[in-house]
This record gives structure tokens, C-alpha cells and sequence, in this order.
């Protein structure tokens, strides 16, 4: 039986090693994962990246999150660059393992844009609408 399927039937309180977990994630073809960053007050979904292995465990053992970049093929320490970092608050497997979510606490906004979420465009009827503007 999976992990997945003996948690279905675990009761709170249960758990598992966490290499034990991190060896049951169906990482894809690349070796990442799904994160949705939350934020923690009032629960905006702030943006979607990745992580492979090595980033979910500095996230974890650092309380900073830290995401694999598709595009440099490297790790990416969010906001160590603009300053905008994501501190880990808490982090969730869903139900059968292959997205995470990311309870953090933002400082600045999320997205490269400047804008507080990467979620600004809203698909309405049969057009994309910018919902929220760029900072001036």
C-alpha cells in the first residue's frame, strides 16, 4: 500500500519520517513538485513555482522558502535578490502527494511584476482582464 493510501485512513496525530514522505513525493519527469504560496492572514493565493528535493528541505530546515527556477535551472531564494522573501509559517502535502502548499509570511510583494499576487489576470466571459494594477 502507498504512503498516500495508508494516510487516507490515518488518524491526527499520525506521522511518517520525513525522508520517508520525501521518497513517496511522485516528483514529475524533471524532479519537482507543485507549490502554491498562501498567505497566512488572509489566506491569498500569492503564486504557484516548484521545487525539486533540495529545495523543499532547505525551506523546511531554513523556515525560508526556497523554490527551483525552470528557467536558470538552478535554486531560487525568493527575495534574495529584490528582498522580497516568503518566510514558511507551515507546509502541505495534499492528498496524494504531488502539490505543496506553502503557508508563508510575504514581505513586499509576491510577483516579479511588483504587484502583491501573481494572480492578477481574471478571465472574464471571453476576455483576460488585468484586475490589478503595476505599482507606480
Amino acid at each position: 500500500m502507498s504512503l498516500w493510501l495508508e494516510l487516507e485512513q490515518a488518524r491526527r496525530g499520525d506521522s511518517r519520517p520525513l525522508a520517508e514522505v520525501l521518497d513517496a513525493i511522485p516528483w514529475n519527469a524533471d524532479g519537482l513538485v507543485a507549490a502554491i504560496a498562501q498567505r497566512h492572514d488572509d489566506g491569498e493565493v500569492l503564486m504557484l513555482a516548484w521545487m525539486n528535493r533540495r529545495a523543499l528541505e532547505e525551506t523546511l530546515a531554513s523556515g525560508q522558502v526556497c523554490y527551483w527556477s525552470r528557467s536558470r535551472q538552478q535554486l531560487w531564494r525568493k527575495g534574495e535578490i529584490s528582498g522580497h522573501r516568503q518566510r514558511l509559517l507551515s507546509a502541505h502535502l495534499d492528498c496524494d502527494g504531488d502539490a505543496l502548499l506553502l503557508r508563508v509570511e510575504q514581505q513586499g510583494p509576491a510577483c516579479h511584476t511588483g504587484r502583491p499576487s501573481c494572480f492578477y489576470n481574471e478571465l472574464d466571459g471571453e476576455r483576460l482582464r488585468v484586475a490589478v494594477s503595476r505599482p507606480i
